[in-house]
């Protein structure tokens, strides 16, 4: 098996159900406090973990990137790599990291669910073939129907698996899924009862790989549906703007290296691939199916467009079905997203996600 290249996008659910019990109503009265508390603010710390979109972050902070933006705003911060996924997601939410490396749904189930209030800095990525549905002897996704399927439950990989089976006029119910960690899905392919597999790179890759086994459906169906960005808490953004400032200034300046077909462009993707414990090679054919927002102007549009809202809109009415919201939540409204324009997924009382372009279009005006 090659080097684990990936997220570990499961959902830290019960770590925040006691939280999540109590922020399904509106929370204001407590506002203020912590902004006061965050203005004093100068240093900030960032949590990232291993994926093939958020490698960038680790090669700006070895190669001083982060260091020269950072001083620019008269800040320090720090990008702390997390050897867990949840374990990140569960340090945001309790306030012991200013922002995190996050999926979408993530950034909505854990943080915003458990009562903290976070703003999508900017949109990295989309999964574009990253994730997929595996069959052991069949042809299509039709095949799938009465199989046991292993999967990290409670994931993208489960959000996929709905939206798969919508494409072919199947339930959930028409299957029975297995929980599988992500470290033992490939080995899971060839158990003699295993029959079919959701899955994420790089171990998406070895299982097609493996004898019988058909990739019938794959997140490159569902454009901008499972998008990959920088979460940061809005209480310290709104006090701290300069560190919205530096982040993004730091993004778009190592996002312009990431794609350079240049030797200082394959030299920087080198050192991501080795930060990640892969070769180049494996690295590059991670980004083939990573759509990357790579400038700012692409970032905004993606931001700004109705299809966010419509694909977040899928999401949350996943994420409630499912139970991520909590045992408090009565509602798929109880929990608000905002967009750009003013538009509003849920409560706008309780608005815990909010999809900001402020900085994004900073950076895209060239006024960082």
């Amino acid at each position: 098996m090659t080097t684990q290249f990936t997220r570990k996008r499961f959902m830290a659910a019960l770590a925040v159900s006691a939280l999540a019990l109590a922020s399904c109503g509106p929370k204001t009265a407590d506002k203020a406090a912590p902004a006061a508390s965050e203005a004093a603010k100068a240093e900030f710390k960032i949590g990232w973990t291993i994926y093939a979109g958020w490698m960038p972050w680790a090669y700006a902070q070895q190669s001083g990137i982060v260091k020269k933006w950072a001083d620019k705003y008269g800040l320090k911060i720090e990008l702390v790599q997390i050897n867990d996924y949840v374990e990140s997601l569960n340090q945001y939410s309790a306030g012991k990291l200013d922002g995190v490396t996050a999926t979408n749904m993530d950034s909505l189930t854990v943080p915003a669910a458990a009562g903290k209030d976070t703003t999508v800095l900017m949109i990295g990525d989309y999964s574009d073939g990253n994730d997929g549905v595996i069959l052991k002897n069949g042809a299509t996704l039709a095949d799938i129907k009465g199989r046991p399927v292993n999967l990290v439950e409670l994931s993208v990989s489960h959000y996929l698996l709905a939206r798969a089976l919508e494409t072919a006029g199947l339930k959930m119910a028409d299957i029975k899924t297995v929980n599988t960690s992500d470290a033992d899905i490939v080995a899971a392919y060839g158990a003699a009862d295993t029959k079919a597999l959701v899955t994420w790179n790089p171990q998406l890759s070895e299982v097609k790989k493996m004898p019988g086994a058909t990739e019938v459906f794959d997140s490159s169906k569902i454009p901008g549906e499972i998008l990959d960005g920088l979460s940061v808490s809005t209480e310290a953004l709104k006090a701290n703007p300069n560190l919205g400032k530096a982040l993004v200034g730091i993004w778009y300046e190592v996002m312009a290296l990431t794609v350079a077909q240049t030797p200082e462009g394959k030299a920087a993707r080198e050192q991501m691939a080795k930060l990640s414990g892969a070769d180049l090679a494996s690295f590059e054919n991670q980004l083939k199916t990573t759509h990357l927002y790579a400038d700012p102007k692409s970032a905004l549009a993606a931001t700004v467009s109705p299809d966010l809202v419509t694909a977040n809109d899928r999401v949350r009415k996943f994420s409630f079905s499912m139970g991520l919201f909590g045992q408090g939540a009565k509602s798929v409204d109880d929990i608000g997203i905002s967009f750009p324009g003013g538009k509003t997924l849920g409560d706008p009382n309780n608005v815990k996600l909010r999809f900001d372009p402020t900085y994004v279009r900073m950076a895209a005006d060239g006024k960082l």
